[in-house]
């Protein structure tokens, strides 16, 4: 009995706490390009970084039962070079300061990188060179080097 009347306070005093949360308004233009690619742009000129997230709609939940872990594979091909710049991606943003990975789940993959403002372009470059010419830069040293890194 006492045990019920313990969660029932902790259930009661967390309803009361998540009443009183107030988020912050953020303002956010959005945008559709032509090729489909839905922007949603935050402008804060306060601080000199700039954060670039992209998020996919393709994960796990795309694979098919005994062929799994293309999902992540990809992910990590991403950042392996492409036609235009055939060396992997964390380099050139991290000698600027930059902070960069990707995720993949079951509903989506992302790749962020937050990066001093003056290297935005670079980074908007990086990326439309990633997503526009990764077939070209594919090879089978690079695809055996990141399964193994996936496998692990």
């Amino acid at each position: 009995m006492v045990v019920l009347i313990a969660v029932s306070s902790v259930a009661t005093f967390a309803q009361k706490r998540e009443d009183k949360l107030v988020l912050p308004t953020i303002k956010t233009e959005e945008y559709v390009l032509p090729n489909g690619l839905r922007v949603v742009l935050h402008q804060d000129k306060s601080t000199p970084i700039v954060a670039v997230n992209l998020w996919y709609h393709v994960g796990s939940k795309n694979e098919v039962r005994g062929r799994t872990g293309f999902a992540h594979l990809f992910e990590h091909m991403m950042f392996q070079g492409s036609k235009h710049y055939d060396n992997d991606f964390f380099t050139p943003l991290q000698e600027a300061g930059a902070n960069l990975n990707g995720s993949t789940n079951a509903d989506r993959t992302n790749y962020y990188e937050i990066v001093p403002s003056n290297f935005l372009e670079t980074a908007l470059w990086l990326e439309s060179v990633r997503f526009g010419y990764l077939l070209d830069a594919l090879t089978p040293d690079k695809l055996l080097i990141q399964s193994v890194v996936v496998i692990n």
